[in-house]
């Protein structure tokens, strides 16, 4: 429950979109770096998620009158003792197998692990928490997005792709979308708590709007990547996700609200999941044309 199963694409997604994109250059596929890329960023969404749960309880976001799914510290089903303990075997699992990646890497990749982790702790924990100062939406787009991808792109192949970059977009723009139903869902709540997040300072509509700008702008990303070349028409696969994006605006920009929200996170995150299958099998498929 407190490493929030539905939040996991958001983990795996970008590893996938990463390594099609690599493999769309022409690449060979190395497997145990795969491996473990996609086991060190889910080690990584985990402990984000436990030190999240942490972190709101005691700040106080986190109380009997959330909306949201039951957290693990605030209802009492683990102390935060436990939950700490959590948190340390997840980030450690992660530079664990980091420094496994760093050999193949490089210098990058101890940037990369290191900020990590760093702004796992820092989205909801620390001095100066950047979830709670509008900052989570920017940060999970840079780190699901660019990040994810361009670094497991790189894990791949030894160099940087601009391909993998464009790729990276789309991806992060999803993956932001997965926090925005939340946001949107805590916006009364958060505001109350003095959690400021970007939905609270925006208010309701704008975050509605910008979830539908968000999914809009991801489909348009295949299509601009596609006309460069007959073989990349393959990129245009993403776009036979297209309803099931068009069904979740439209619930979100019909007004959809507290409690009614929490399906639409699994939702938005199969959304993800579809859509990056079916974009990371464009990509390998562009590669091979």
């Amino acid at each position: 429950m407190a490493s929030r199963p539905a939040t996991l694409p958001a983990a795996v997604v970008p590893v996938v979109v990463g390594a099609g994109a690599a493999l769309s250059t022409g690449a060979a596929f190395r497997p145990l770096v795969f491996l473990a890329t996609l086991l060190s960023a889910l080690c990584i969404q985990v402990g984000t998620n436990f030190a999240n749960d942490y972190s709101d309880f005691h700040r106080g976001a986190d109380h009997e009158g959330r909306l949201g799914p039951t957290r693990v510290t605030q209802s009492g089903l683990l102390t935060s003792a436990a939950v700490r303990a959590g948190i340390i075997v997840a980030f450690g699992a992660a530079a664990l197998l980091g420094a496994g990646l760093v050999f193949v890497g490089g210098w990058p990749i101890v940037l990369i692990g290191i900020a990590s982790i760093i702004c796992g702790l820092a989205y909801t924990g620390g001095p100066w928490p950047f979830g709670y100062h509008g900052l989570g939406d920017l940060f999970v787009f840079v780190f699901f997005g660019p990040v994810a991808v361009v670094g497991t792109a790189f894990l791949q192949t030894g160099a940087w792709s601009p391909l993998a970059l464009a790729a990276s977009v789309p991806i992060g723009l999803l993956v932001t979308n997965i926090l925005v139903i939340n946001n949107l869902r805590d916006l009364p709540t958060d505001r109350d708590a003095g959690k400021r997040t970007l939905a609270t300072r925006i208010g309701d509509r704008a975050t509605r709007a910008q979830y539908a700008l968000f999914a809009l702008a991801a489909f348009l990303v295949p299509v601009a990547l596609s006309p460069t070349s007959p073989a990349r028409r393959w990129l245009l696969l993403p776009l036979l996700s297209a309803p099931l994006a068009l069904a979740l605006v439209r619930v979100v920009l019909g007004g959809l609200a507290g409690r009614a929200l929490n399906p639409m996170l699994g939702r938005t995150g199969r959304l993800l999941v579809v859509f990056g299958a079916l974009f990371a099998i464009g990509l390998v498929l562009a590669g091979r044309a």
